[in-house]
Protein backbone atom coordinates (compact mmCIF):
# COMPACT_ATOMS: atom_id res chain seq x y z
CA UNK A 1 0.00 0.00 0.00
CA UNK A 2 3.02 2.11 1.01
CA UNK A 3 4.78 1.65 -2.38
CA UNK A 4 1.07 2.06 -4.16
CA UNK A 5 0.77 5.56 -2.43
CA UNK A 6 4.01 6.71 -3.24
CA UNK A 7 3.56 5.82 -7.14
CA UNK A 8 0.42 7.93 -6.80
CA UNK A 9 2.22 10.69 -4.93
CA UNK A 10 5.31 10.45 -7.77
CA UNK A 11 2.79 10.20 -10.52
CA UNK A 12 0.69 13.21 -9.02
CA UNK A 13 4.00 15.79 -9.10
CA UNK A 14 5.10 14.49 -12.15
CA UNK A 15 1.61 16.05 -13.68
CA UNK A 16 1.65 18.75 -11.20
CA UNK A 17 5.02 19.23 -12.95
CA UNK A 18 4.30 18.78 -16.12
CA UNK A 19 1.22 21.18 -16.05
CA UNK A 20 3.54 24.25 -14.52
CA UNK A 21 5.81 23.55 -17.66
CA UNK A 22 3.24 23.82 -20.00
CA UNK A 23 1.64 27.05 -18.05
CA UNK A 24 5.24 28.50 -18.36
CA UNK A 25 5.55 27.75 -21.67
CA UNK A 26 2.11 29.79 -22.48
CA UNK A 27 3.37 33.13 -21.15
CA UNK A 28 3.75 35.87 -23.21
CA UNK A 29 7.15 37.45 -23.79
CA UNK A 30 6.40 40.79 -22.42
CA UNK A 31 4.23 38.99 -19.02
CA UNK A 32 7.91 37.16 -18.44
CA UNK A 33 9.98 40.09 -18.47
CA UNK A 34 7.19 41.88 -16.07
CA UNK A 35 7.88 39.20 -13.88
CA UNK A 36 11.27 39.49 -14.01
CA UNK A 37 11.81 43.01 -13.29
CA UNK A 38 9.03 42.37 -10.39
CA UNK A 39 10.56 39.63 -8.89
CA UNK A 40 14.56 40.87 -9.25
CA UNK A 41 13.32 44.31 -7.37
CA UNK A 42 11.44 42.76 -4.55
CA UNK A 43 14.16 40.51 -4.19
CA UNK A 44 16.61 43.21 -4.15
CA UNK A 45 14.37 45.45 -1.83
CA UNK A 46 13.67 42.83 0.76
CA UNK A 47 17.72 42.02 0.84
CA UNK A 48 18.39 46.05 1.15
CA UNK A 49 15.78 45.92 3.83
CA UNK A 50 17.44 43.06 5.80
CA UNK A 51 20.42 44.85 5.54
CA UNK A 52 19.17 48.04 6.59
CA UNK A 53 17.62 46.70 9.39
CA UNK A 54 20.56 44.56 10.63
CA UNK A 55 22.61 48.10 10.49
CA UNK A 56 20.34 50.94 11.06
CA UNK A 57 22.68 53.02 8.49
CA UNK A 58 20.76 55.46 6.06
CA UNK A 59 23.64 54.59 3.49
CA UNK A 60 23.10 50.90 3.33
CA UNK A 61 19.27 52.21 2.56
CA UNK A 62 20.67 54.66 0.22
CA UNK A 63 22.99 52.42 -1.31
CA UNK A 64 20.32 49.39 -2.07
CA UNK A 65 18.13 51.76 -3.67
CA UNK A 66 20.95 52.64 -5.93
CA UNK A 67 21.76 49.22 -6.91
CA UNK A 68 18.27 48.33 -6.96
CA UNK A 69 18.07 51.12 -9.51
CA UNK A 70 20.97 50.13 -12.12
CA UNK A 71 19.76 46.57 -12.06
CA UNK A 72 16.17 47.88 -13.23
CA UNK A 73 18.52 49.60 -16.21
CA UNK A 74 20.36 47.42 -16.37
CA UNK A 75 17.18 44.46 -16.98
CA UNK A 76 15.89 47.34 -18.83
CA UNK A 77 18.67 47.29 -21.81
CA UNK A 78 19.26 43.88 -22.08
CA UNK A 79 15.35 43.62 -22.24
CA UNK A 80 15.36 46.03 -25.28
CA UNK A 81 18.42 44.18 -26.85
CA UNK A 82 17.22 40.88 -26.67
CA UNK A 83 13.60 41.91 -27.67
CA UNK A 84 15.36 43.77 -30.82
CA UNK A 85 17.93 40.47 -31.42
CA UNK A 86 14.42 37.94 -30.73
CA UNK A 87 12.15 40.14 -33.30
CA UNK A 88 15.23 39.98 -35.70
CA UNK A 89 15.58 36.22 -35.59
CA UNK A 90 11.84 35.37 -35.90
CA UNK A 91 11.86 37.83 -39.00
CA UNK A 92 14.35 36.22 -40.39
CA UNK A 93 13.10 32.75 -39.55
CA UNK A 94 10.17 33.55 -40.68
CA UNK A 95 12.06 34.99 -44.00
CA UNK A 96 13.55 32.04 -44.75
CA UNK A 97 10.42 29.16 -44.33
CA UNK A 98 8.78 31.33 -46.98
CA UNK A 99 11.97 30.97 -49.15
CA UNK A 100 11.55 27.27 -48.60
CA UNK A 101 8.09 27.02 -48.89
CA UNK A 102 8.52 29.32 -52.27
CA UNK A 103 11.82 27.18 -53.24
CA UNK A 104 13.70 30.07 -53.77
CA UNK A 105 16.66 29.37 -52.29
CA UNK A 106 18.28 27.31 -49.37
CA UNK A 107 18.77 28.55 -46.08
CA UNK A 108 22.36 30.32 -45.79
CA UNK A 109 25.26 27.95 -43.83
CA UNK A 110 25.89 29.88 -40.60
CA UNK A 111 30.30 28.98 -39.60
CA UNK A 112 29.21 29.63 -35.45
CA UNK A 113 27.73 26.27 -34.56
CA UNK A 114 27.10 26.84 -31.01
CA UNK A 115 24.71 29.49 -31.29
CA UNK A 116 20.70 28.48 -31.42
CA UNK A 117 20.40 29.78 -34.37
CA UNK A 118 23.57 28.14 -36.20
CA UNK A 119 21.27 24.77 -34.77
CA UNK A 120 17.99 26.12 -36.08
CA UNK A 121 19.88 26.88 -39.40
CA UNK A 122 21.28 23.43 -39.77
CA UNK A 123 17.93 21.60 -39.06
CA UNK A 124 16.86 24.28 -41.60
CA UNK A 125 18.53 23.25 -44.70
CA UNK A 126 18.56 19.39 -43.84
CA UNK A 127 14.36 20.10 -43.98
CA UNK A 128 15.20 22.38 -47.32
CA UNK A 129 17.65 19.69 -48.61
CA UNK A 130 14.45 17.06 -47.98
CA UNK A 131 12.01 19.04 -49.49
CA UNK A 132 14.04 19.74 -52.77
CA UNK A 133 14.33 15.94 -52.77
CA UNK A 134 10.65 15.04 -52.13
CA UNK A 135 9.74 17.79 -55.16
CA UNK A 136 12.65 16.58 -57.58
CA UNK A 137 10.58 13.23 -57.18
CA UNK A 138 7.03 14.40 -57.61
CA UNK A 139 8.04 15.63 -60.93
CA UNK A 140 10.10 13.08 -62.44
CA UNK A 141 6.94 10.33 -61.00
CA UNK A 142 4.81 13.37 -62.77
CA UNK A 143 6.88 13.66 -65.56
CA UNK A 144 7.23 10.08 -66.10
CA UNK A 145 3.09 9.77 -66.07
CA UNK A 146 2.60 11.94 -68.43
CA UNK A 147 5.25 10.40 -70.67
CA UNK A 148 2.96 6.91 -69.98
CA UNK A 149 -0.48 8.44 -70.56
CA UNK A 150 1.06 10.19 -73.87
CA UNK A 151 2.33 6.56 -75.04
CA UNK A 152 -0.53 4.66 -74.06
CA UNK A 153 -2.62 7.43 -76.10
CA UNK A 154 -0.41 6.75 -78.95
CA UNK A 155 -0.51 3.08 -79.02
CA UNK A 156 -4.46 3.04 -78.42
CA UNK A 157 -5.24 5.60 -80.89
CA UNK A 158 -4.66 3.44 -84.04
CA UNK A 159 -6.80 0.32 -83.28
CA UNK A 160 -9.47 2.45 -81.91
CA UNK A 161 -9.38 4.95 -85.60
CA UNK A 162 -9.99 1.30 -86.74
CA UNK A 163 -12.41 -0.10 -85.10
CA UNK A 164 -14.55 3.18 -85.12
CA UNK A 165 -13.95 3.12 -89.41
CA UNK A 166 -15.10 -0.54 -89.48
CA UNK A 167 -17.80 0.08 -87.15
CA UNK A 168 -19.02 2.95 -89.19
CA UNK A 169 -18.68 1.25 -92.63
CA UNK A 170 -21.03 -0.94 -91.06
CA UNK A 171 -23.39 1.06 -89.82
CA UNK A 172 -23.23 3.42 -93.22
CA UNK A 173 -24.13 0.50 -95.76
CA UNK A 174 -24.90 -3.00 -96.60
CA UNK A 175 -21.73 -5.71 -97.37
CA UNK A 176 -21.68 -8.65 -98.74
CA UNK A 177 -20.91 -11.72 -96.43
CA UNK A 178 -17.36 -11.92 -97.91
CA UNK A 179 -17.25 -8.43 -96.45
CA UNK A 180 -18.57 -9.20 -93.28
CA UNK A 181 -16.21 -11.57 -92.64
CA UNK A 182 -13.00 -9.60 -93.19
CA UNK A 183 -15.14 -6.86 -91.16
CA UNK A 184 -15.28 -8.69 -88.24
CA UNK A 185 -11.82 -10.56 -88.53
CA UNK A 186 -10.19 -6.93 -88.64
CA UNK A 187 -12.31 -6.22 -85.24
CA UNK A 188 -11.05 -9.44 -83.57
CA UNK A 189 -7.08 -8.57 -84.81
CA UNK A 190 -8.18 -5.06 -83.49
CA UNK A 191 -9.45 -5.73 -79.97
CA UNK A 192 -6.79 -8.86 -79.91
CA UNK A 193 -4.10 -5.63 -80.16
CA UNK A 194 -5.74 -3.61 -77.74
CA UNK A 195 -6.15 -7.12 -74.89
CA UNK A 196 -2.20 -7.63 -75.21
CA UNK A 197 -1.41 -4.00 -74.80
CA UNK A 198 -3.85 -3.66 -71.74
CA UNK A 199 -2.26 -6.63 -70.62
CA UNK A 200 1.17 -5.81 -70.76
CA UNK A 201 0.79 -2.72 -69.23
CA UNK A 202 -0.95 -4.68 -66.19
CA UNK A 203 2.05 -6.90 -66.12
CA UNK A 204 4.23 -3.59 -66.19
CA UNK A 205 2.29 -1.42 -63.63
CA UNK A 206 2.22 -4.13 -61.21
CA UNK A 207 6.07 -4.83 -61.60
CA UNK A 208 7.09 -1.27 -61.10
CA UNK A 209 4.73 -0.30 -58.04
CA UNK A 210 5.59 -3.31 -56.22
CA UNK A 211 1.84 -5.34 -56.30
CA UNK A 212 4.13 -8.16 -57.27
CA UNK A 213 7.22 -9.11 -55.77
CA UNK A 214 9.79 -11.16 -57.36
CA UNK A 215 10.44 -14.51 -55.41
CA UNK A 216 13.74 -15.92 -55.83
CA UNK A 217 13.58 -19.55 -55.36
CA UNK A 218 16.06 -23.04 -56.16
CA UNK A 219 14.54 -24.33 -59.58
CA UNK A 220 15.66 -25.87 -62.75
CA UNK A 221 16.28 -23.75 -65.20
CA UNK A 222 15.44 -26.09 -68.19
CA UNK A 223 11.93 -26.29 -67.06
CA UNK A 224 11.69 -22.29 -66.92
CA UNK A 225 13.15 -22.28 -70.43
CA UNK A 226 10.56 -25.32 -72.02
CA UNK A 227 7.88 -22.89 -70.37
CA UNK A 228 8.89 -20.07 -72.18
CA UNK A 229 9.63 -22.15 -75.25
CA UNK A 230 6.04 -23.45 -75.26
CA UNK A 231 4.74 -20.14 -75.65
CA UNK A 232 6.34 -19.66 -79.31
CA UNK A 233 6.43 -23.22 -80.97
CA UNK A 234 3.22 -23.11 -82.94
CA UNK A 235 4.52 -19.57 -84.51
CA UNK A 236 7.79 -21.14 -85.16
CA UNK A 237 6.94 -24.50 -86.95
CA UNK A 238 4.16 -22.11 -88.98
CA UNK A 239 7.32 -19.78 -90.32
CA UNK A 240 9.58 -23.08 -90.56
CA UNK A 241 12.32 -21.52 -88.40
CA UNK A 242 14.58 -24.38 -86.49
CA UNK A 243 14.56 -23.65 -82.85
CA UNK A 244 17.51 -25.54 -80.47
CA UNK A 245 17.94 -25.29 -76.89
CA UNK A 246 21.24 -26.31 -75.21
CA UNK A 247 20.69 -26.07 -71.31
CA UNK A 248 22.23 -28.73 -68.83
CA UNK A 249 18.93 -30.21 -67.24
CA UNK A 250 19.81 -30.19 -63.83
CA UNK A 251 21.07 -26.64 -63.53
CA UNK A 252 19.74 -25.26 -60.39
CA UNK A 253 19.36 -21.33 -59.81
CA UNK A 254 17.97 -19.14 -57.41
CA UNK A 255 15.21 -17.33 -60.00
CA UNK A 256 11.61 -16.48 -59.84
CA UNK A 257 10.15 -18.94 -62.36
CA UNK A 258 7.06 -17.52 -63.24
CA UNK A 259 8.55 -13.89 -63.97
CA UNK A 260 11.88 -15.55 -65.56
CA UNK A 261 9.98 -17.31 -67.92
CA UNK A 262 7.91 -14.28 -69.06
CA UNK A 263 11.40 -12.47 -69.71
CA UNK A 264 12.79 -15.46 -71.74
CA UNK A 265 9.37 -15.86 -73.56
CA UNK A 266 9.70 -12.09 -74.80
CA UNK A 267 12.77 -12.72 -76.10
CA UNK A 268 11.55 -15.74 -78.12
CA UNK A 269 8.60 -14.30 -79.22
CA UNK A 270 10.63 -11.27 -80.80
CA UNK A 271 12.79 -13.78 -82.40
CA UNK A 272 10.54 -15.50 -84.19
CA UNK A 273 8.98 -11.79 -84.90
CA UNK A 274 11.91 -11.00 -86.81
CA UNK A 275 13.59 -13.73 -88.29
CA UNK A 276 12.70 -15.03 -92.00
CA UNK A 277 10.94 -17.99 -92.78
CA UNK A 278 13.04 -20.64 -92.55
CA UNK A 279 15.68 -19.15 -90.16
CA UNK A 280 16.99 -20.51 -86.96
CA UNK A 281 17.14 -19.52 -83.39
CA UNK A 282 19.15 -21.04 -80.68
CA UNK A 283 19.04 -20.82 -76.89
CA UNK A 284 21.74 -22.11 -74.92
CA UNK A 285 22.76 -21.64 -71.52
CA UNK A 286 26.01 -21.06 -69.82
CA UNK A 287 27.45 -20.96 -65.99
CA UNK A 288 29.78 -18.58 -65.50
CA UNK A 289 31.72 -18.24 -62.05
CA UNK A 290 28.96 -14.95 -61.20
CA UNK A 291 26.25 -15.27 -63.44
CA UNK A 292 24.07 -18.03 -65.43
CA UNK A 293 24.02 -17.01 -69.13
CA UNK A 294 20.77 -17.53 -70.85
CA UNK A 295 21.44 -16.52 -74.42
CA UNK A 296 18.73 -16.73 -77.34
CA UNK A 297 20.43 -15.81 -80.86
CA UNK A 298 18.64 -15.84 -84.10
CA UNK A 299 19.14 -15.01 -87.85
CA UNK A 300 17.01 -12.08 -88.24
CA UNK A 301 17.26 -8.50 -88.80
CA UNK A 302 19.49 -7.53 -86.36
CA UNK A 303 19.50 -4.43 -84.83
CA UNK A 304 21.26 -0.92 -85.72
CA UNK A 305 24.40 -0.12 -83.65
CA UNK A 306 22.38 3.43 -82.83
CA UNK A 307 19.52 2.05 -81.93
CA UNK A 308 20.81 -1.05 -79.32
CA UNK A 309 20.65 1.74 -76.50
CA UNK A 310 17.31 2.37 -76.81
CA UNK A 311 15.17 -0.73 -77.67
CA UNK A 312 14.38 -1.37 -74.06
CA UNK A 313 12.82 1.80 -73.57
CA UNK A 314 9.05 1.03 -72.93
CA UNK A 315 7.07 1.43 -75.62
CA UNK A 316 10.03 2.02 -78.08
CA UNK A 317 9.85 0.75 -82.14
CA UNK A 318 11.96 0.67 -84.59
CA UNK A 319 10.63 3.04 -87.44
CA UNK A 320 10.94 -0.30 -90.43
CA UNK A 321 8.94 -2.76 -88.24
CA UNK A 322 5.69 -1.20 -87.16
CA UNK A 323 4.32 -3.73 -89.66
CA UNK A 324 4.70 -5.91 -87.25
CA UNK A 325 2.55 -7.22 -84.51
CA UNK A 326 2.98 -6.07 -80.96
CA UNK A 327 3.42 -2.62 -78.90
CA UNK A 328 6.84 -2.46 -77.74
CA UNK A 329 6.81 -3.36 -74.31
CA UNK A 330 8.24 -6.27 -73.89
CA UNK A 331 12.38 -6.05 -74.11
CA UNK A 332 11.77 -3.24 -71.48
CA UNK A 333 9.42 -5.80 -69.37
CA UNK A 334 12.82 -8.32 -69.93
CA UNK A 335 15.06 -5.70 -68.66
CA UNK A 336 12.81 -4.94 -65.40
CA UNK A 337 12.40 -8.27 -64.30
CA UNK A 338 16.32 -9.34 -64.82
CA UNK A 339 17.07 -6.33 -62.90
CA UNK A 340 15.19 -6.85 -59.85
CA UNK A 341 16.33 -10.60 -59.40
CA UNK A 342 20.05 -8.90 -59.67
CA UNK A 343 21.29 -9.62 -63.24
CA UNK A 344 21.36 -7.66 -66.50
CA UNK A 345 20.83 -7.68 -69.76
CA UNK A 346 22.82 -7.45 -72.60
CA UNK A 347 22.97 -7.62 -76.64
CA UNK A 348 25.32 -7.71 -79.47
CA UNK A 349 23.75 -7.32 -82.89
CA UNK A 350 24.17 -6.43 -86.21
CA UNK A 351 22.28 -5.51 -89.08
CA UNK A 352 21.97 -8.26 -91.89
CA UNK A 353 23.42 -11.01 -89.47
CA UNK A 354 21.14 -11.58 -86.25
CA UNK A 355 20.56 -10.81 -82.71
CA UNK A 356 22.20 -12.13 -79.67
CA UNK A 357 20.26 -11.36 -76.52
CA UNK A 358 22.11 -12.71 -73.56
CA UNK A 359 20.14 -12.73 -70.01
CA UNK A 360 22.72 -12.98 -66.96
CA UNK A 361 20.83 -14.34 -63.88
CA UNK A 362 23.23 -14.13 -60.28
CA UNK A 363 24.35 -17.08 -59.43
CA UNK A 364 23.62 -16.22 -55.59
Amino acid sequence: RCALHQNHLWDGLSMDGRRGEMKLNTVPIKRLFFLVFVGTTLFMAAITLVIFGMTRQLSVLIAGILLILCSLIGLSVLTQIFGKRLSLFAANLCQTLDNMIDGKEEPAIIDDSETLLARINHRLSRLYQIMQENQRKVDAERQELQVLVSDISHQVKTPISNLKMVTDTLLARSVSETERTEFLRGILNQTDKLDFLFQALVKTSRLETGVIRLEKKDGRLFDTIAQAMSGIVYTAEKKQIRVSVDCPENLTVAHDSKWTTEAIFNLLDNAVKYTPAGGRIAVTVKQWEMYVEIKVADTGKGISESNQATIFRRFYREEEIHDQPGVGIGLYLTREIVTRQGGYIKVVSELGKGSEFSLMLPVR
